[in-house]
């Protein structure tokens, strides 16, 4: 009978054998296929990596391979099974490459990719804390699988491993299996395998039912997510596991690993999740480094923050950051519009400008938008290796200088911009022509960060605006701080019931990029709308002549106005950067995107909502007409379509079956309407007759499948969205 051995606090450490010989050349070609981006023994030892590091794992692979070697890197430590003997074979050719330290051994096998780090985590921690002779890894499943079931008697004591080969009726209804990886003292799990051998017999499950026969301390860590559970065996379980994979890819995180991970509007994360301040620093060391390498360090940064939480502090300890890389910093108070960061980098002949937002996210999150030396945001490849770089370095690998010193020495300096920032903005605004018209407005900020500059330009106009929504307030009335229709019910209501008292309601996003636009009568106007008006407002009253662009979620009537004018228009991807290189490529006076983002030629590099606004009283002064009056006009030009937008969540299984169903259907009709042309450039654009379309596009910053229609009536419109929705949903 086994004696467990007594189990003391450790004094040694864990350490891993990794089981990658094969039985024969099919399953070793099985685990160097490939399996998402990367090869299923990559896949597997990624997952041992996250729990131990490169010194304490050892691979087992065949006699001469070279192949899994190269795949796996050299920091590794490999041993040749001669002959593939079997699985307890191959664990005691590992016996003299496992560290004598060794207190825990993970055995575990390469043809299980799926396991999460955590449960290898798990099953290692549990062996530890309940002083397990060995710890198996189990799962519940109600599919019939190839693993030995679990038997346990009433107390919940594992009894028995019983091969499928084994089952009867009377255990067949049991669920829990033997998902085949296993922590042991390495004694302990050599001695039977030793033992077994002695017999002819060399399977690692057979030493593993033979300790739990024994008598000995066995415990289990259960897997709950059962695609863990998939083994690689066969061509069709390599399928299963890449859809799983593939749906692991578009789960929804919170960023608890804390990765950062830029998307189209910079990088965004849950407070206390993957937003913290170890991460701003990390960041901004990555930054540093690329002003350093770039040789730009000496033309310094410019930093600031918004009202959200955290936002000061770590506006702060980028200052910090900077200031111990020996690069100048310029501080901005608090409750900084992004924008004016925009405007501030050129502003300074700074190297870099960043701003500590989340723009329109929920009050939840933060995060933070870097800008250029012109003030244009960077493009996909130097985004790529700020987040790379700040997310391989360790905490130590930081250099800061304490704010108070940096600030006396002057490497930091406090400064505020709103004034040049303000008088920029009224050198291209006619201001005069404002003053004299009498407007009265509302402003919503959205407990945002416009009221100071909005406000100031607007008093300069002598424009008399009414404010709501404007102290500081971080959980932004407890929705996001975007302004479309759904959120501004407020300013909509307090325009319809002021009798006419109102010429105009304007909002802007909580970091002041966006703007949302209320006519007389309390209709939102979207920025479709709005997109349209302005550039009739430019090209024909302001005589600044060119074309326009607009991004690919965004109406084509702008296309029909430009026609109309002898203009280009041009589309390009979601994301700001892309329309302002588009504005630039074709010389374009406007730029805008249907979210409510948009620029003018002349003015920053990037979205405006203050400047948008004043650039809708100057339209409003200088044309002598209202909204309504002025979106009738511009219909008699293009005429009329109507937008349609709506949003689903992204599960991951629609995630891998809506491109394939894009791939299988050949789009000829979207229902009783012809097909003109597919753009897939981002997303999934299906051309119809007479500028109507519809859009699939999976969000870049969060799990929601995004659908939009243009049509020429409202019943078209709702057809066409209905549509879209039945295509997904299928």
């Amino acid at each position: 009978m086994h004696k467990p051995t007594p189990h003391a606090a450790p004094t040694g450490s864990a350490a891993a054998v990794v089981l990658a010989a094969g039985a024969d050349a099919e399953s070793r070609a099985l685990l160097t296929s490939t399996l998402g981006d990367a090869t299923v023994v990559q896949l597997a030892l990624a997952n041992v990596r996250a729990v131990l590091p490169a010194d304490r794992i050892v691979v087992v692979v065949a006699e001469g391979d070279t192949e899994i070697r190269a795949l796996l890197g050299d920091d590794l430590t490999y041993v040749e099974q001669d002959a593939p003997l079997g699985t307890g074979h191959a664990l005691t050719c590992a016996r003299n490459a496992i560290p004598a330290d060794t207190s825990a051994l993970l055995v575990a096998y390469a043809d299980t990719p799926l396991l999460r780090p955590e449960s290898l985590r798990g099953l290692l921690n549990r062996h530890d804390l309940l002083g397990a002779d060995l710890a198996l890894l189990t799962a519940v499943v109600e599919q019939p699988l190839p693993y030995g079931r679990v038997a346990r008697d009433e107390a919940g004591h594992i009894t028995a491993i019983i091969e499928r080969s084994d089952l009867t009726d009377a255990t067949g209804d049991a669920h829990e299996i033997n998902v085949g990886a296993y922590a042991a003292a390495p004694a302990t799990i050599l001695a039977e395998v030793d033992a077994l051998a002695g017999a002819g017999e060399h399977r690692l499950t057979v030493a593993v039912r033979r300790l739990i026969g024994d008598g000995a301390k066995v415990v289990t860590y259960k897997i709950v997510d059962t695609d863990e559970v998939q083994g690689i065996n066969s061509r069709d379980e390599l399928d299963t596991a890449a859809d799983i994979v593939l749906r692991r890819l578009f789960m929804p995180r919170k960023n608890t690993d804390t990765h950062i991970v830029f998307g189209t509007g910079g990088w965004r994360a849950v407070i206390g999740e993957g937003y913290t301040l170890g991460n701003v620093r990390k960041l901004c060391q990555a930054i540093a480094n690329e002003a350093t390498r770039k040789g730009i360090d000496h033309l310094g940064v410019v930093i600031g923050g918004d009202r959200r939480f955290l936002s000061r502090e770590s506006a702060e300890a980028a200052a910090e950051v900077f200031a111990g890389n020996n690069i100048p910093v310029t501080l901005l108070p608090d409750d900084v519009p992004t924008p004016l960061v925009t405007f501030a980098a050129p502003y300074l002949g700074a190297a870099y400008g960043i701003i500590i937002t989340s723009s329109h996210n929920p009050p939840e999150w933060n995060g933070m938008k870097v800008f250029r030396a012109d003030g244009s945001l960077p493009l996909d490849d130097e985004t790529d290796r700020f987040q790379d770089e700040a997310n391989e370095l360790r905490a130590a690998d930081v250099i800061t200088l304490d704010l108070a010193l940096a600030r006396r020495t002057g490497v930091v300096v406090d400064r505020t911009l709103t004034e040049p920032y303000v008088d920029a903005i009224e050198k291209i605004i006619d201001v005069d022509a404002v003053r004299g018209s009498g407007l009265r407005v509302v402003v919503d900020p959205m407990y945002g960060t416009s009221q100071l500059t909005l406000g100031t330009i607007l008093t300069d106009m002598r424009v008399r605006a009414e404010f709501i929504h404007a102290s500081h307030n971080p959980l932004f009335g407890g929705v996001a701080p975007a302004p479309d229709l759904e959120r501004l019910s407020a300013l909509i209501q307090m325009i319809r019931n002021g009798d006419g008292r109102y010429d105009l309601g304007m909002a802007t996003d909580g970091d002041s990029d966006r703007i949302g636009i209320v006519d007389e009568t309390g209709e939102y106007i979207s920025t479709n709308d709005l997109l349209l008006l302005l550039y009739w407002y430019l090209h024909e009253v302001r005589g600044e002549k060119g074309g326009v662009v607009r991004n690919i979620a965004t109406t084509h009537l702008l296309d029909r106005l430009a026609a109309h004018f002898g203009e280009e228009s041009a589309e390009c991807k979601v994301g700001f950067k892309h329309v302002t290189a588009g504005m630039e490529k074709i010389g374009a006076v406007l730029g805008g995107e249907s979210s409510g983002g948009l620029t003018i030629r002349g003015w920053i590099l990037g979205k405006d909502g203050i400047f948008a606004c004043a650039l809708v009283a100057e339209m409003l002064a200088r044309t002598g007409k209202r909204i309504s009056e002025l979106r009738e006009m511009i219909y008699e030009i293009t005429g009329r379509l109507y937008t349609a937008e709506a949003g689903v969540p992204a599960t991951p299984d629609m995630r891998i079956a809506v491109p394939r169903r894009l791939a299988a259907t050949p789009l000829t009709h979207v229902g009783p309407y012809p097909v003109v042309g597919v753009d897939h450039t981002d997303g999934t654009k299906i051309l119809l007759e007479n500028d109507n379309w519809a859009l699939l596009r999976f969000s870049g910053t969060e799990p929601v499948l995004r659908m939009f229609v243009e049509a020429d009536t409202p019943e078209k419109a709702t057809e066409l969205m209905d549509w879209l929705k039945g295509f997904v949903t299928a």
